[in-house]
C-alpha cells in the first residue's frame, strides 16, 4: 500500500508519498512528473516518516541544516538512482553543472555519460529538495531544467546561499 500526505512550504504545497516506512516521493504541487509511479489508490494517512519529513522541511526552510534525513526509498532505473545518489553528495549551498556531474559519473562508470542524460534523470527525481536536483545548473551558470519551476529553483538556491553566507 502507498500513502500520501499534503504539507506546506514557503514555496507552495507539496505532496509526500510513502510505502509506510520510507519516503518515496516529495513533489511540489504543479511540478512536472508529479506523483509519477504512485498508485492511484494511495491513501491519505499520518505516518511517522511524514512527520519526520515535515521536521526536515521546517529546518531546511528556516535555515537550519536538517539533522537527519528521513528514510528514503527511491524507485528508478539503475542510472537514475546513480544520478540521484550523486545529487545527494552536492553540499548545501553549492552547485554543480550538469556537465561536471556527467564527467564524474563517467569516471565512476568507466563509460561516457552525457549532461543531457544527467538532466533527464535529475528531472525524474521523486524526492525534490531532499535529493537536491535544484543544485544543478547550466554550463554557463544559468538556471535550467527544474521540474518544480525555475522560479522555485532560483529561490531555493538563494535561500541556501543566504544561509551558507551566515
Amino acid at each position: 500500500m502507498e500513502y500520501i500526505r499534503k504539507a506546506g512550504t514557503p514555496l507552495g504545497p507539496v505532496t509526500l508519498a510513502s510505502d509506510g516506512q520510507a519516503l518515496t516521493g516529495l513533489w511540489f504541487d504543479g511540478q512536472r512528473y508529479k506523483r509519477e509511479g504512485l498508485a492511484p489508490d494511495a491513501e491519505e494517512k499520518d505516518l511517522p516518516v511524514f512527520r519526520e519529513t515535515e521536521r526536515w522541511l521546517d529546518a531546511y526552510f528556516s535555515g537550519r541544516p536538517p539533522e537527519r534525513t528521513p528514510p528514503l526509498k527511491l524507485k528508478g532505473t539503475p542510472f537514475q538512482e546513480t544520478v540521484w545518489e550523486a545529487l545527494r553528495q552536492i553540499p548545501y549551498g553549492e552547485t554543480r553543472t550538469y556537465g561536471r556531474l556527467a564527467r564524474l559519473l563517467a569516471e565512476q562508470r568507466g563509460r561516457p555519460v552525457s549532461a543531457r542524460a544527467v538532466g533527464s534523470a535529475a528531472g525524474r527525481n521523486p524526492v525534490s529538495l531532499i535529493v537536491p536536483c535544484h543544485r544543478l545548473i547550466g554550463a554557463d551558470g544559468s538556471l535550467t531544467g527544474y521540474a518544480g519551476g525555475l522560479e522555485r529553483k532560483r529561490k531555493l538556491l538563494e535561500l541556501e546561499a543566504d544561509r551558507r553566507g551566515r
